[in-house]
């Protein structure tokens, strides 16, 4: 259970930075021009995740795409170990996830009327005052309901954890999958899965109680 929680929560903060730069990035841009960029931002769900995975492995593999690049530019070898650990595990689940922080980042930065800016440029506030006083405190409903569904989701992964992480990285549901098909004690397998439930359900009531409140408000 705590390598679970460990992943899911190292899993959901590396989702909520990049998440953040992608929305503040898209929020910037013209409309036209930010409904193509979300057609990218949206190609990890279109593509299947056992897909994804192998491709990771031939990307962060030892004689992989990075691998190789590297040791052509400093001309030496270069080994990093990128797959078959918790590195590739984070690679994996943060391509999966950071679309599920983007959107509810974006909407709340989108919704942050312009005039706030034009009012605190006029005070005499820099850029990264801007960002802080501004910017930040108004879009932390959508980071907090962003990091929600990230960390819901997460603990629930299977075929990452499987196929890019190694023995240490083992989740509570690759030990369902084991106790099933391997050893078949169905007991230990229920008995993991209620704990699975309830972890997420620690991560979901809140972010359900959230999105009750934020409709609320409309």
């Amino acid at each position: 259970m705590r390598t679970t929680v460990e992943v899911s929560l190292l899993a959901s903060l590396l989702s909520v930075v990049l998440g953040y730069v992608v929305a503040l990035h898209l929020a910037r841009q013209s409309a036209r021009r930010r409904a193509a960029l979300m057609v990218l931002v949206l190609l990890p769900f279109w593509t299947s995740i056992l897909v994804k995975s192998y491709a990771f492995t031939i990307i962060l593999g030892r004689e992989g795409i990075i691998n190789s690049f590297l040791s052509w530019a400093l001309g030496a070898e270069v080994v990093l170990p990128l797959i078959f650990n918790r590195v590739g595990v984070m690679v994996g689940m943060t391509n999966y996830l950071t679309p599920l922080v983007v959107f509810p980042v974006l909407a709340s930065l989108l919704a942050i009327d312009p005039a706030l800016y034009r009012a605190a440029e006029i005070m005499g506030a820099k850029p990264a005052r801007i960002f802080l006083t501004v910017t930040l405190p108004l879009s932390a409903p959508g980071v907090l309901a962003g990091a929600l569904s990230a960390a819901v989701m997460s603990l629930g992964f299977f075929i990452v954890p499987a196929l890019m992480g190694g023995k240490q990285d083992i989740m509570l549901a690759n030990l369902v999958d084991f106790y099933t098909r391997e050893v078949l004690d169905w007991n230990v397998a229920s008995a993991v899965g209620v704990i699975l439930f309830a972890l997420v359900a620690i991560f979901a009531v809140p972010a359900m109680l959230l999105r009750g409140k934020q409709q609320g408000a409309r």
